[in-house]
């Protein structure tokens, strides 16, 4: 039987210890690179590429950068009422800004059943559904959106990029099953994506981007070097990105995406964001059969032909990672190179 039929795999801990410990070496502190190493082999666990190992050269090289990213940021929790928690990152990553808020974000449900929490000065560099399934699967409803620094996407008719990628994610509980959560950017296609596509030497569909001249182009390298990715849904996409602009720079405190243009210093992959997350809690609003609801709104989306809701493909690579571990990848080998 030849190697291709039999890829080679590693177990999810060692690949997790070997990423930590090249954060630690890069500058991050023991606790930062825990968490960023299981959000990594997480998303690479559960398929999700191109936000998997994927982004860890990415995350070294902004740690190597004197001044440009903190990897042992202390982040200031500031609850201002009793639903509302304002974080300042620091110039931290965001994954460990948020689990130092999580004792806030406790209290708030426990108090009030909702928790608003507005961060700034936070580098998030990853997929979002890891920061809010753990909500859904305690019975909450989550959704959060990332003002994602860089400007990378023009509407059309517009000359330069003004919005970033601006991802957004939900998440809902469902009784008897796993959470739905939905996850996507809000350009065509998200920019770790047309980079994975241009390393293969693949094309991309058209209207995922422009060349520098505003024309559709199949040719990634061409969209990422001299043209803009372009919104999803057309003015429909832009308006939920200027959304999030809205509420995960504007009410947050962050930049906008167009005020980081230029900012981001070479070698770096990283940039600064703002990001909102809301948590509920049904059963505060007497609500206590929403799980229940949601999970007959699912069956009938089932039963009606819709083959594969959010997060099945998701869940599916992560039991077979679970038990047979990652498949090893080019970008994994080199991690052990």
């Amino acid at each position: 039987m030849s190697s291709t039929a039999h890829p080679k795999r590693i177990d999810i801990a060692p690949l997790e210890t070997q990423v930590a410990q090249l954060l630690g070496e890069a500058g991050a502190s023991p606790h930062v690179a825990r968490i960023i190493a299981a959000n990594c082999v997480g998303c690479e666990r559960d398929g999700a590429l191109s936000h998997g190992v994927f982004r860890v050269p990415g995350y070294l090289s902004s740690l190597r950068l004197e001044g440009h990213v903190d990897g042992a940021a202390t982040p200031v929790i500031e609850p201002v009422s009793a639903s509302y928690i304002r974080v300042d990152a620091a110039n931290g990553f965001a994954q460990p800004a948020l689990a130092e808020a999580e004792p806030a974000i406790e209290a708030a449900l426990a108090e009030t059943g909702l928790a608003l929490v507005a961060m700034r000065d936070s580098h998030h560099f990853s997929a979002l559904w890891p920061d809010i399934e753990q909500y859904a699967r305690r019975g909450y409803f989550a959704l959060t959106m990332v003002a994602a620094g860089i400007p990378y996407v023009a509407p059309r008719g517009l000359t330069q990029p003004v919005f970033s990628t601006n991802p957004f994610a939900f998440a809902s509980p469902s009784a008897g099953s796993d959470p739905v959560v939905v996850d996507f950017a809000t350009s065509v296609m998200s920019h770790g994506d047309v980079q994975l596509a241009r390393d293969a030497g693949r094309q991309v569909p058209i209207g995922v981007g422009t060349d520098g001249a505003g024309n559709d182009t199949t040719d990634p390298h061409e969209i990422l070097t001299e043209g803009n990715l372009l919104p999803f849904g057309e003015h429909k996409g832009a308006a939920l990105s200027m959304m999030i602009e809205l509420l995960a720079a504007g009410l947050t405190g962050g930049k906008f995406s167009y005020e980081h243009a230029g900012e981001k210093p070479a070698g770096a992959a990283t940039s600064r964001t703002g990001q909102l997350l809301i948590v509920v809690d049904p059963a505060a609003g007497n609500n206590d059969a929403f799980a229940h609801r949601a999970s007959a709104l699912f069956d009938v989306l089932r039963n009606s032909g819709m083959d594969r809701l959010p997060g099945d493909k998701r869940y599916a690579t992560r039991a077979r990672s679970l038990r047979d571990g990652v498949l090893i990848t080019p970008t994994i080998e080199a991690l052990f190179a």
